[in-house]
């Protein structure tokens, strides 16, 4: 019997300016589709900051013909805000969500109550039914707020017993973590598919910064070599590719069920690890 491929999902950001709108929608958008993922994703900024450009992406998308999830989350607003924002995406024939937490925006402090992507996962269904296919997060590596890695896998497994039908994970380097993961979410009883959330390595230092603040470890030996690069960017570009291409073989080899790729809204690399990978 063939093994099965996994399901490949791209994911983009809402961009600040018409001209990164523009470039996203006639030039990214088309040329990754050309690549048949499962959906994209749009995310959506701390505390709803960016509802309405997230609003416009993916209703610019879905009148493409193609399948896309909007992030969502509580943030600053309240259930009649987000019941509606569900409306809109529903007669915009939009059957995706991805369901997160969220991040309150600097500034306002403690004065807005957070909610729970689990809560978040009711609300959604107590108001949609089985309309919506939805996703949410998953910390391989465990995320930097939780008390412990036992307590990570349980609030995974209350977003699935919520109603979510798979979780998407935040990216790692570690393949052996992702795995390890997996074992124990099935140990807690979980069933339902884990996707691999892959960074293509572009700006290191960026990345290694962004990792830093979101508890994504880069291994050593990764760093040591980008670090002996130097300024030398094609060597850096050759190296993040053969790595990351490395990663996904292996999540294919062994059977991971789906690989999200965060593109940062650009084609390449995404586009040449995918072809490498002969998906």
């Amino acid at each position: 019997m063939a093994k099965q491929q996994p399901r490949i999902s791209f994911e983009f950001f809402p961009p600040k300016t018409a001209e990164g709108k523009k470039k996203l929608l006639e030039e990214t958008v088309p040329a990754l589709n050309a690549l048949d993922p499962g959906f994209f994703s749009v995310t959506y900024g701390a505390g709803g900051t960016t509802r309405d450009s997230t609003l416009g992406v993916v209703s610019s998308i879905r009148e493409a013909g193609i399948d896309v999830a909007p992030h969502l989350s509580f943030g600053g607003d309240d259930e009649e805000a987000v019941g509606a924002l569900l409306d809109t995406y529903r007669e915009r024939g939009i059957r995706h969500l991805v369901a997160l937490r969220g991040d309150m925006p600097s500034g306002m402090g403690a004065a807005t109550q957070l909610v729970y992507a689990n809560q978040l996962v009711e609300f959604v269904r107590e108001r949609t039914g089985d309309h919506f296919e939805i996703a949410v997060a998953a910390y391989p590596e465990i995320h930097p707020e939780s008390r412990s890695y036992d307590s990570d896998v349980h609030y995974l497994k209350q977003k699935l017993d919520a109603g979510a039908n798979f979780a998407i994970t935040q990216y790692f380097y570690n393949v052996e973590a992702y795995f390890y993961y997996l074992d124990q979410c099935a140990a807690a009883g979980i069933d339902k598919p884990i996707y691999a959330g892959i960074m293509p390595i572009t700006n290191f230092t960026n990345l290694a910064r962004f990792s830093r603040n979101c508890g994504a470890e880069i291994p050593r030996w990764i760093c040591q070599r980008m670090e002996g690069y130097g300024d030398d960017q094609e060597s850096v570009r050759k190296f993040g590719l053969e790595v990351v291409t490395q990663l996904c073989q292996t999540l294919v080899d062994s059977g991971a069920p789906g690989i999200h790729f965060y593109t940062m809204n650009q084609v390449e690399p995404t586009r040449t690890i995918h072809s490498n990978l002969g998906l």
